[in-house]
C-alpha cells in the first residue's frame, strides 16, 4: 500500500487491509464433510478430488451442478498425497476456503428457548470438537463459540467427525470467552457452566428461558473466571461408579436435556 493510500484510509476511518485478512485455504475430506461443503452456498470450494465410486456417490446427491462438474478423477493413492498422513478420506477430498467469520450478535440473536448456544472453553481436541458440532447440529443449537487462539482449524479430521455439521452450525471465534458469556447474557441467555461438582442438576434448568451451555476442557474443566461468569453451574447426574463423561458425550446429553425433548 502506498503512503497516499494509507493516508486516505486513515482519513476515511477505514482500517488498511492486512495480509491475514484473506480467508485461509484448507482441506476437507470424507464423504459427508465434502458433500455438505459443496451444498453450502457460503463455502467457496476450489478443488474436488474423488475416486470413481466416491464421485458416483456425490453425483447421486442433490448438489449444485457447478460444484460436481469440477470433480477430478483420482486414485486413492493420489488423494493420500494431498492430505496429512493417515487421513481416512473415503475416496474424496476438497480444497476449500475457510467460512466467512461469524459475529456473535448476528448468529445468536434473537435468543430462543430450546435452541441453546454451545460455548467451548479451551477445548482443543479435534475429535471432541467435531463430535460436539455434530451434536449441536442434531439438537438445533444456534451456534458454537470457541476460543480463537486455542481451537484447531475446522477442517481435516475435525470436519470429518462433524459429518457436515460445521456447514450447518455457525462458529463464532472469540478472543475472550468470559466476555462472550456477558454478551450472551445481554441477549437474554442464561449461561450454564457444566461441572461435575455443581449442586444444580441439568434437569432443573428452566427451559422457558434461552440457554447457553458452557463446557471446559477435560481434566481442567472450566477456568475460574469463566465459571464465575456463568449464571448457573450445572451437572449431569451419573452413577457414582463413574467419575465423569467424555466432553463430547456430556455435550450430547446436556443438549438433549436443554432441547425441550425431555
Amino acid at each position: 500500500m502506498t503512503d497516499s493510500a494509507e493516508t486516505s484510509n486513515r482519513a476515511s476511518g477505514k482500517k488498511p487491509p492486512r495480509r491475514g485478512d484473506a480467508p485461509a485455504r484448507l482441506w476437507l475430506y470424507g464423504r459427508h464433510a465434502v458433500a455438505a461443503a459443496l451444498a453450502n452456498p457460503d463455502r467457496r470450494v476450489r478443488r474436488v478430488a474423488a475416486t470413481k465410486n466416491a464421485a458416483d456417490w456425490l453425483l447421486a446427491r442433490d448438489l449444485p451442478a457447478d460444484s460436481v462438474s469440477r470433480i477430478e478423477d483420482l486414485k486413492p493413492g493420489a488423494i493420500d498425497k494431498l492430505l496429512p498422513a493417515g487421513a481416512v478420506h473415503q475416496g474424496i477430498a476438497a480444497e476449500a476456503f475457510d467460512l466467512p467469520r461469524a459475529r456473535l450478535k448476528d448468529v445468536c440473536a434473537p435468543a430462543e428457548p430450546g435452541r441453546p448456544v454451545v460455548v467451548l472453553d479451551q477445548i482443543t481436541d479435534p475429535q471432541n470438537i467435531g463430535a460436539i458440532f455434530r451434536s449441536a447440529a442434531a439438537f438445533r443449537a444456534k451456534a458454537v463459540i470457541v476460543q480463537e487462539r486455542r481451537t484447531p482449524p475446522l477442517a481435516g479430521a475435525l470436519a470429518k467427525v462433524a459429518a457436515g455439521a460445521i456447514e450447518i452450525v455457525p462458529c463464532v471465534k472469540a478472543v475472550n470467552i468470559a466476555r462472550s458469556l456477558e454478551a450472551l447474557a445481554d441477549l437474554g441467555y442464561e449461561t450454564l457452566g457444566l461441572a461435575g461438582d455443581a449442586e444444580m442438576e441439568i434437569g432443573a434448568v428452566d427451559l422457558s428461558r434461552p440457554n447457553a451451555l458452557v463446557l471446559g476442557a477435560e481434566g481442567a474443566g472450566l477456568r475460574p473466571l469463566v465459571a464465575e461468569t456463568c449464571t448457573h453451574r450445572v451437572r449431569i447426574p451419573i452413577a457414582p461408579a463413574m467419575e465423569s463423561l467424555n466432553v463430547s458425550t456430556a455435550t450430547a446429553v446436556a443438549l438433549y436435556a436443554l432441547s425441550n425433548n425431555r
